[in-house]
């Protein structure tokens, strides 16, 4: 028996592929199915079934054009209803996987279907238990996005019971395999591991040591950030099926000259710039975002961007299929293509670019001592903004930065940073976009600017 976790940073998430004998079962794919059949392929085992811990919010997952190309069954627990075909398995059946078996637990709370799957091994003696969102490492799932009738309050009492009567039952040596890391949003405040033990969670995850059903609804249910957009779109598409992601990269993956290009943005279409922050501010497309690939792409694309919005695509040669893919992991197909050759094809036709002036910390310190009518602003979550800012700094947090920015004027002198300069060249190209031409994104934000001797709040 083997199990391998294959995590995704970009969006904090964990797949388990599982080998026992022969078969092979795949847990919570991420929607690019075909390094899974690779693997299979190169392990000579033979893909049985797909299990999913839940609808999840936060991508689409491949089960179903993994099961299409395999023949394997796609398993849900209770209470699963799709518009395509699963087997919806009861709480405690169990799966045979060549000698080992997969036992369901029907856990809900993070949604009413959750469920996890309970691994016992050759020898009868349960091993690891993948516990989707229910249980994460020092964290728990939240139980406000499922979107539906059921209260965040309803959904985090489950929580509790499943917790209580469920996971903390299960042998404190079974090692813990959660859907998601740290960064996630589909939890609060995920620890820094991807895995664990029941053992070290019932010690150390705040969630399990509550004991009160009702201290434990209202910790649960406060504090909750407002999630990305896109999360109750991805669940109904998983919940109702997709096209299959050939269709969509065939669909998507087109070559535009700079005359198609620009015919593109005449009629709507967002130019989308996925190179790093560093070369995106030397030189883009005028009106571009820039959103890099080096980062938390699609979780910011899905943040920032309408689900619909006909995008165009501008990469660095050779990763502009890479764009795509990831765009289609949670489920943005509107691609009108990409731009033959990316920006260097634009600048080559001496059309109307755009540049960002990035400074360091050190500049950034004169400037503040000598430069008149500057606006700082911080685009960090507001925790972060708390544990430290800038005296006098503007908090406009990059998830609300429409709201946020509403009163600033065309005039002020803005200079932008967040904690190490990936947001907040995201959020320079927006103010860009809107006509802001006054900007300085300051290099290697807040962990440079503490370095300095600018006056800091605490």
């Amino acid at each position: 028996m083997i199990v391998e976790q294959l995590y995704t940073n970009c969006l904090s998430e964990a797949a388990y592929f599982i080998t026992c004998n022969g078969e092979a079962a795949v847990i919570d794919p991420l929607r690019d199915y075909q390094s899974y059949i690779e693997k299979a392929n190169r392990e000579g085992v033979k893909i049985k079934y797909v299990f999913e811990t839940h609808f999840h919010a936060d991508f689409v997952s491949g089960h179903i054009d993994l099961a299409a190309k395999t023949g394997a069954k796609i398993i849900y627990g209770p209470n699963a209803k799709t518009e395509y075909e699963i087997y919806e398995a009861k709480d405690g059946e169990v799966f045979n996987l060549g000698d080992c078996e997969i036992k369901v637990l029907h856990t809900p709370g993070h949604t009413p279907e959750s469920s996890c799957y309970l691994l016992i091994n050759e020898d009868k003696k349960p091993y690891c238990v993948f516990t989707g969102d229910t249980l994460f490492v020092g964290d728990v799932g939240r139980p406000d996005l499922f979107g539906a009738k059921i209260t965040k309050e309803e959904l985090a009492g489950m929580l509790f019971d499943s917790l209580n009567n469920i996971i903390k039952k299960i042998n404190d040596d079974v090692i813990v395999y959660p859907a998601h890391g740290p960064g996630s949003s589909c939890g609060k405040n995920l620890g820094k591991e991807t895995f664990s033990t029941i053992g070290e969670q019932k010690k150390l995850n705040y969630a399990l040591k509550i004991t009160n059903k009702a201290d434990f609804i209202n910790q649960i249910t406060s504090g909750l950030s407002n999630p990305p957009a896109y999360f109750p779109l991805n669940a109904q598409i998983n919940k109702k099926g997709y096209s299959s992601l050939d269709d969509v990269l065939i669909k998507n993956l087109n070559s535009l000259s700079v005359d198609s290009f620009e015919n593109e943005i005449k009629k709507g279409a967002l130019i989308l710039d996925t190179r790093n922050p560093e070369i995106f501010e030397n030189g883009f497309i005028k009106g571009s975002i820039n959103i890099g690939l080096n980062g938390r792409f699609a979780e910011w694309v899905g943040t920032l961007i309408n689900i619909n919005q006909p995008l165009l695509i501008v990469a660095e040669e050779g990763k502009e299929e890479e764009s795509i893919l990831r765009l289609a992991r949670i489920g943005f197909e509107n691609i009108k293509g990409f731009l033959i050759g990316g920006y260097i094809t634009w600048l080559n036709t001496n059309k109307t670019i755009d540049m960002v002036l990035t400074i360091d910390n050190e500049e950034f310190e004169l400037d503040l001592k000598h430069e008149n009518n500057i606006v700082v602003i911080d685009v960090r979550k507001d925790t972060e903004y708390n544990a430290g800012h800038i005296e006098n700094a503007e908090n406009c947090v990059l998830q609300n930065f429409d709201a946020d920015i509403k009163n600033l004027n065309f005039s002020d002198n803005i200079y932008i940073h967040c904690q190490g300069g990936y947001r907040s060249m995201i959020a320079a190209s927006i103010l860009k976009r809107k006509g802001f031409n006054l900007i300085k994104n300051i290099k290697g934000g807040y962990i440079e600017i503490i370095k300095t001797g600018i006056p800091i709040k605490i």
